[in-house]
């Protein structure tokens, strides 16, 4: 029982830090997102690197790339997480905070879906029926918007294709963060080089503060992540599945109430359409977890 305490503490905080990232990026302008997100990558790869001589696992590192599956899937993730982040950072930094915060509320909805279509999973009446009335919001939404939500869509997608390549990977997490930092550094740095020559590079110009701010690009990405690793290992899958939302509704309630962006009446019908499709989706994973369990102890006692 103190085990999974300390999961739930460890999780509670790694889902409030990532819901409170829309606070830290605007801090980092003028510096644009590609700009960020280079930063972000050399001074993670920085930390990581620290994390993984602490932690003896330079071993477990270079096994990684041995294995040529693992290679591949691990190069993907680290394309998509790079347009993962550079799309959260360019929506947040250009007032569109609540749009990132119906992408990370779709992405375990679109995370089945990809099951689906890429793996072969089957998907319950009850899964249908949330991912139905999910689709439902986005017409809403994109009628709302006079566009599609790119911005949600755009994240969602990239972070379930994310999760879908570290699954297929099957590596530690430690051990593949280091990887995925590692195969973008050379184009981050590259880029930030490139900034330098032509004189638009914010490193440096904005006073210690903003470099303070961007070498701490590097921390808010590793602590989160290691405090989402002591959770996972300790906590059910149902429990970390219900804490997964504190992020995005956070993240809502900063651009509403905190950044005031517009939410006219259909937007808000959009968005209740969405918490809708969650409650039916969790509610059902729950009821199919304790079926599964129920089933599991009948066959035990048998």
């Amino acid at each position: 029982m103190a085990d999974e305490k300390r999961g739930l503490i460890l999780g509670v905080a790694a889902y409030l830090m990532w819901g409170l990232f829309p606070l830290y990026w605007p801090l980092l302008e003028p510096a644009g997102a590609v700009e960020i997100l280079a930063h972000r990558v050399l001074w993670s790869l920085l930390f990581m690197g620290t994390v993984v001589l602490a932690l003896h696992k330079r071993a477990s590192l270079y096994a990684l790339w041995r294995v040529p599956r693992t290679r591949y899937f691990l190069l993907l993730a680290a394309i998509v997480i790079a347009v993962n982040w550079t799309s959260y950072i360019w929506g947040v930094n250009h007032g569109h905070v609540v749009e990132t915060s119906l992408g990370y509320f779709v992405t375990p909805l679109v995370t089945v879906l990809m099951g689906v279509l890429i793996l072969g999973e089957r998907m319950r009446p009850l899964q249908w029926l949330a991912l139905g009335v999910a689709a439902a919001a986005v017409v809403v939404l994109a009628v709302d918007y006079g566009r599609p939500p790119w911005v949600a869509l755009l994240l969602a997608f990239s972070f379930s294709t994310y999760g879908l390549a570290k699954k297929q990977a099957n590596a530690g997490a430690v051990e593949s963060l280091t990887f995925e930092t590692l195969a973008l550094a050379p184009l981050a740095l590259g880029y930030l080089a490139l900034l330098t020559a032509q004189g638009d590079s914010h490193f440096g110009t904005e006073g210690a503060g903003h470099v303070l701010l961007l070498v701490g690009t590097g921390v808010i990405t590793v602590i989160p992540l290691l405090c989402f690793g002591g959770s996972a290992t300790r906590l059910p899958l149902v429990t970390l599945g219900l804490l997964q939302y504190l992020a995005p509704i956070l993240q809502f309630g900063i651009g509403v109430w905190l950044y005031d962006e517009t939410m006219p009446a259909a937007r808000w019908f959009g968005f209740t359409l969405v918490w809708a499709s969650l409650a039916v989706f969790t509610a059902e994973a729950i009821a199919h977890r304790r079926r599964q369990l129920r089933l599991v102890v009948e066959a035990s006692a048998i």
